[in-house]
């Protein structure tokens, strides 16, 4: 058994200005191909690069998150099942990937089962947070992949947190179920984890080309005034690519706007985006960041914040949940200025030599079926 988790890649010693911020963050959403595994692998990939110890925690039976940074399920040594049926330590099934700093926990189809082998145990909604307890110390970032639903894995994802993210597709349909999400949150919040906070929401697969995705962007900053985040992440040929290559976007190519979309959240959740700055270099002048009022305030505090008070966290747990969307019946409701474009429909799909490899090599043979979350869709 491993007493600690070790980089194969030499590691500089960490900066003692920088003190380790140790933040667990269940990435959660009851409904499936909204973004939760791209979002794990590519935030995940992001904080590694910044110089963070990232443990990604793929508690989805598809293993999405798994192969998305590399890592087969049938070739690990343990995976989450075994951790959380059987008892295993831990670091028996931490992998490392192609980032320094960026680990894996994997899944795999066993996983499924889980969720019906687990009812009959003691502190059954306890056993993930357990299991990572004698880790906590040697991770900066804890994401944890929750599976599209509100059932028992998701629930004890919710316990072994500190903070739900939670993405949102750019479409009608993914704002149904946000409430009654954040309904059930609530509940772990005051009966097994109270000090669970909202992270923030974070809008997914934004396509400028059409008027629903700027609605419903209006409509969520609109009845989530301060709990969305600025970075808008949009749809992306890059980060649909890269998980075949088992690597976030970050490595597969880093100058993509989906890449650096990514890189920006990732900066939102440290506390370190300029309000000022444009959230993506690479795009145009035009491209700029949407102004104050239709802004986020990220509720995740960099290294040494305060805290909120309890009545900052209290009123975050009380979003109104009934969405009524401008484009319906009935008249629009005000929801600030328009959303800006984010995509450029004519860019070019081919990287060029300098920006991503000719021909990358993918780390093994990835499959595509079933209700694939990799990449833009998933």
């Amino acid at each position: 058994m491993l007493t600690a988790i070790e980089d194969p890649q030499p590691t500089s010693a960490p900066d003692p200005a920088q003190p380790r911020v140790h933040r667990v963050i269940a990435i959660a959403n009851q409904k499936g191909g909204v973004g939760k595994s791209t979002t794990a692998v590519n935030l995940g990939g992001w904080l590694a690069l910044e110089g963070y110890r990232v443990l990604i925690v793929d508690l989805d039976p598809q293993a999405n998150a798994s192969t998305g940074v590399g890592v087969d399920p049938r070739r690990a040594p343990a995976t989450v099942y075994d951790v959380l049926v059987d008892e295993r330590q831990v670091e028996d099934g931490i992998e490392p990937t192609a980032v320094k700093g960026l680990f894996c926990l994997p899944s795999n189809i066993d996983l499924a089962g889980a969720e019906i082998e687990m009812v009959p145990m003691l502190s059954r909604e306890m056993r993930l947070k357990r299991a990572l307890a004698p880790i906590l110390e040697q991770f900066d970032f804890i994401l944890i992949d929750c599976p599209p639903s509100l059932g028992l894995l998701t629930v004890n994802a919710l316990v072994a947190a500190g903070e739900v993210l939670v993405p949102i597709q750019c479409e009608y349909y993914a704002l149904e179920g946000v409430g009654q999400l954040l309904k059930n949150v609530q509940l772990i919040r005051s009966s097994l984890n109270a000090g669970l906070r909202l992270s923030g929401i974070v809008l997914t697969m934004y396509d400028a080309r059409t008027k629903l995705a700027e609605e419903v962007e209006n409509q969520v900053r609109g009845h989530f005034t301060g709990r969305v985040f600025k970075s808008v992440i949009p749809r992306s040929v890059r980060l649909a690519e890269a998980p075949s290559f088992g690597q976030p976007a970050a490595l597969y190519d880093p100058k993509s706007k989906g890449a650096q979309a990514y890189r920006d959240l990732a900066l939102e959740v440290l506390g370190k985006l300029d309000a000022k700055a444009q959230p993506t270099p690479a795009a145009p002048a035009s491209e700029t960041e949407p102004s104050a009022e239709a802004g986020v305030e990220t509720s995740s505090s960099p290294p040494g914040a305060t805290e909120h008070s309890d009545t900052d966290v209290e009123a975050a747990w009380d979003p109104p949940t009934k969405f009524a969307p401008s484009f319906g019946p009935g008249p629009a409701p005000d929801d600030g200025p328009p959303a800006v474009d984010r995509l450029d429909p004519a860019e070019d799909p081919s990287p060029s030599p300098h920006e991503a490899p000719s021909n990358p090599s993918p780390a093994f043979a990835h499959p595509h079926d079933g209700d694939h979350e990799g990449g833009g869709d998933g």
